[in-house]
């Protein structure tokens, strides 16, 4: 009996194209399942080490919601490095404002804090509407 672990090879990676549409869902859920494809999760070849994941076209994010109180009480705060160069914005202005910001940085938060993860979220295009410039990379539409 062999027991050697199965590890995927460079050459052997092969990235799909996949649209999930946002609309009246929660932006924690949907950025979840972005977080997912980006990695390569749900692939039976996934390995940690290396970007095995595919590419994400998230829709309709100026429609994507929050549940309970978040949308009044969750703060997105950034920092320049400089003395009182502290940034506050509240849910409610940043999905008014630049919903893709905001889908963006829930996604960051769930990939890994390291060059890998920066590969995996360069594979990720997020749109406030229902148009997108990728037809020509046949996505399928990812439903959860």
């Amino acid at each position: 009996m062999n027991n050697t672990t199965y590890s995927v090879k460079k050459s052997e990676i092969e990235s799909k194209w996949y649209i999930i549409d946002a609309s009246n869902k929660p932006l924690g859920r949907v950025a979840t399942e972005a977080a997912k494809l980006l990695r390569g999760k749900h692939k039976p070849t996934f390995t940690p080490n290396l970007d095995v994941g595919d590419h994400v076209i998230i829709l309709n994010c100026s429609q994507a919601i929050l549940t309970g109180n978040k949308l009044n009480k969750k703060i997105y705060r950034s920092h320049s490095g400089y003395i009182g160069g502290m940034k506050e914005t509240s849910a409610k202005n940043m999905l008014e404002k630049n919903p893709e910001k905001a889908m963006m940085l829930a996604i960051k938060g769930m990939l890994p804090h390291n060059s890998l993860g920066a590969s995996q979220l360069k594979k990720l295009r997020v749109y406030a509407g229902n148009e997108h410039e990728n037809i020509a990379q046949k996505p399928e539409v990812w439903n959860f």
